[in-house]
């Protein structure tokens, strides 16, 4: 059998869409990941253990530290300059990942596809958008895998499933 190869119309849509079906991802699987913290006791939470962040609270203050910078990339917006963060990480972190994906859905292909110069202390990239958006949910992704294994640390077994295969199979 040959392989049809899609059209160029067709590939860019295909990006435009699986942009914004990953954006919708991350949004899922945050509610999904706070929904399950919601269930533990709130001082555990804050309880320090041995990983990459001392404690479940400071990692998804991170992934919310993140995706605001990223976002802000997206938008060609100044860019965000964290601060102590003091507020409700739970719902921070859903309110945040919400705004990322109603701001990707509003993107058509051309913005999807745009380049996008990024200049901080750190690095320098002038990537298209769409490589932005797979590096601010991938590293969601990533941390959420690490808040749960934190939890697993602090005796927590019930840990939602949120890859992205089973969210596209059951979560929409």
């Amino acid at each position: 059998m040959i392989q049809e190869i899609p059209t160029p119309a067709v590939a860019q849509a295909s990006i435009a869409t699986a942009m914004k079906n990953y954006a919708n991802y991350n949004f899922w699987a945050a509610s999904t990941l706070v929904k399950w913290l919601r269930t533990k006791p709130a001082y555990l939470l804050e309880q320090e253990v041995a990983s990459s962040f001392p404690s479940i609270r400071s990692t998804l203050v991170h992934m919310w530290q993140t995706q605001c910078y990223w976002l802000a990339m997206i938008k060609r917006e100044a860019p965000f300059i964290p601060e102590e963060f003091t507020g409700d990480i739970l719902e921070a972190i859903v309110d945040q990942s919400e705004e990322l994906a109603y701001y990707i859905d509003s993107l058509d292909t051309e913005d999807i596809e745009a380049s996008n110069l990024v200049v901080n202390p750190w690095f320098e990239c002038d990537f298209q958008n769409f490589e932005y958006i797979i590096q601010v949910v991938n590293h969601s992704t990533y941390h959420r895998g690490q808040v749960i294994s934190i939890g697993r640390q602090l005796g927590f077994t019930d840990a939602p499933m949120t890859d992205y295969n089973f969210y596209n199979v059951y979560g929409k």
